[in-house]
């Protein structure tokens, strides 16, 4: 007898609010959501800031980090797919695709199924290919990347010293 894999859960993806910004700086004020990303939670003027930008981005290109909900409501984070913002590294020009949970919503299967959704929504968009950087000891967020269908292509030294690995997809 198989056992049939479990079904994904079920996700909501809604351009950033105002609000959002306060439940994205308290879904990543553990240290552990931020290894990956500097490191430290970051304050909240900074999501103030990443949410009014995912509006624009939204409004322009069709795509952006929309915050994730689970069935109930519940902001879970964000992922999605914004202009990659960096000019001195990585790969510039190119439409990065990215997720960033709370700690109590790893593991269950939301960030594969919303980066799904975000993966239908940049096609309708017109995007033809999307990356992933990733920092090379983020091991569950490349598990995600290939879960995707997305293929390791080249590395990049962060301004940090880091390594992180670029992932693409043809869409």
């Amino acid at each position: 007898m198989s056992l049939a894999p479990p079904a994904a859960p079920l996700v909501h993806l809604r351009v950033p609010t105002d609000e959002d910004a306060l439940a994205w700086h308290r879904a990543f004020a553990d240290p552990e959501v931020m290894e990956f990303h500097g490191g430290r939670p970051a304050e909240l003027s900074v999501y103030e800031e990443l949410t009014a930008r995912q509006r624009r981005h939204d409004a322009e290109h069709g795509v952006c980090l929309w915050t994730l909900l689970d069935d109930a409501g519940q902001v879970l984070g964000f992922t999605g797919a914004q202009p990659w913002p960096h000019t001195s590294f990585g790969p510039a020009g190119e439409i990065e695709i990215g997720w960033r949970l709370a700690r109590p919503a790893w593991g269950r299967g939301y960030a594969s199924a919303a980066a799904r959704t975000t993966l239908e929504r940049a096609r309708a968009a017109g995007v033809p290919q999307v990356v992933a950087m990733i920092h090379s000891r983020n091991e569950r967020s490349k598990a995600v990347a290939r879960r995707l269908g997305m293929r390791q292509a080249e590395s990049y030294a962060t301004p940090s010293g880091a390594q992180a690995h670029c992932f693409r997809l043809e869409l």
